[in-house]
């Protein structure tokens, strides 16, 4: 599979788990990095990448010849961008991200602008006949609720990237889509407020041809996860409403099942989580009862303070975490390793989907017995755990 690209599946890694704030940081770290990562996991051919291109590489990029030039250095590289990730707007790498990676808002017209700017730029990178993705925000943060007219702005602002995606392919036979990617704690969260999102809200609007075929869903598997969704119901709730998956996001959440772990461990289980409590990023948990109740927490110290004496919990937890895809365990704690082999094959099943991204973003801030020396040594591990688990369901 690696750079097979005119077949039915693309794969590549998202380059957000490198910094690029800029152009030229950009490139330095694809140099370094993703070039590195080729030469191990696909040195013969071209291998795909999902660039994530924040809005001041954007803006540079639209200046006259900038994305040809870039096009051209990515493929003297072999790198082949398929997809874009248009969900960090600014710098995903500074010492605290938090709830500032939700910003802008989709009711923000600085959101729009900067879609519309990434559209253009991947229509630039692609080959002649290659369709393109570009994931984005949940539309915001879940909290506040939103009001109608927030609403109403959000929906604008992406039937207008809608309409313009359907000019894109009027004028040039490029289909692009735009996929909103779910995530825990957001506007969307739950795949049943993706539907709603589109039977309330953007179907009715009189383009629904349009809405449906340059609109969809990024499926992030760790995100699903979080909630407690399983894979294949999440896909089959999509295929009933007729939304598409343009994207699906190979990630892994960190799992804790302390109703399996011996009470004398539970201590050292948590002193275990606690090593995933850090600065940058928001480590979004859901805690689960044996009753089934559910209880979110939008970071992992949150929860960590309120779960009492270990020796007596027996409550389930995903925290919102991408851990190296391949990892199954790791002393007391787990992973959801399995939903990703579901994943692929509800996937192939249930949607049209052909652009698939491991997104391990947090490889900069996982706990060092987690880490590899070298950054590329542990994509290319994650890139070759997935081809391996794509053979036995790829066409």
């Amino acid at each position: 599979m690696a750079g097979d690209f005119t077949g039915p599946i693309a794969l590549g890694y998202c380059t957000n788990v490198h910094a690029g704030a800029d152009l030229e940081t950009n490139k330095a770290n694809l140099e370094r990095h993703a070039v590195a990562v080729k030469a191990k996991f696909s040195p013969h051919a071209p291998m795909g990448v999902g660039l994530w291109l924040p809005s001041v590489t954007a803006q540079k990029l639209r200046q006259p010849g900038e994305t040809e030039r870039f096009a051209d250095w990515l493929g003297e590289r072999g790198l082949s961008p398929f997809t874009l990730n248009g969900f960090p707007y600014g710098d995903f790498h500074q010492p605290i991200v938090k709830h500032d990676v939700y910003l802008p808002t989709w009711f923000d017209p600085r959101r729009r602008d900067y879609t519309l700017d990434l559209i253009d730029i991947l229509d630039g990178l692609l080959p002649a006949g290659e369709e393109g993705s570009i994931s984005t925000s949940p539309i915001a943060w879940g909290d506040p609720t939103l009001t109608d007219a927030q609403w109403a702005s959000a929906t604008a602002n992406l039937r207008e990237v809608a309409a313009r995606l359907a000019r894109l392919e009027q004028e040039s036979g490029r289909r692009i889509r735009l996929c909103l990617e779910p995530e825990p704690g957001c506007q969307l969260q739950y795949s049943r407020q993706m539907v709603d999102l589109f039977e309330q809200y953007l179907l009715p609007g009189g383009d629904e041809d349009a809405v449906r075929r340059y609109l969809g869903v990024c499926h992030d598997v760790c995100h699903a996860a979080v909630m407690f969704e399983g894979q294949t119901a999440v896909l089959q709730r999509y295929q009933a409403a007729g939304i598409g998956v343009g994207k699906v996001q190979i990630s892994s959440a960190v799992c804790v099942d302390f109703d399996r772990i011996s009470p004398t461990d539970r201590a050292e289980a948590v002193e275990q989580l606690r090593g995933f409590s850090e600065d940058r990023y928001l480590h979004q948990t859901v805690v689960q009862t044996d009753d089934g109740t559910e209880t979110f927490f939008e970071d992992l110290p949150l929860a960590l303070a309120q779960a009492g004496d270990p020796v007596e919990l027996a409550s389930r937890w995903r925290v919102h975490f991408h851990v190296p895809v391949y990892l199954e365990k790791f002393g007391l704690l787990s992973t959801s390793r399995n939903q990703i082999e579901e994943c692929l094959v509800a996937a192939r099943e249930l949607t049209d989907c052909r652009h698939f991204e491991v997104e391990t973003y947090a490889w900069g801030v996982l706990p060092p017995e987690l880490q590899q020396a070298e950054l590329a040594d542990g994509i290319a591990a994650e890139m070759e755990y997935i081809e391996q688990a794509f053979k036995p369901i790829a066409p």
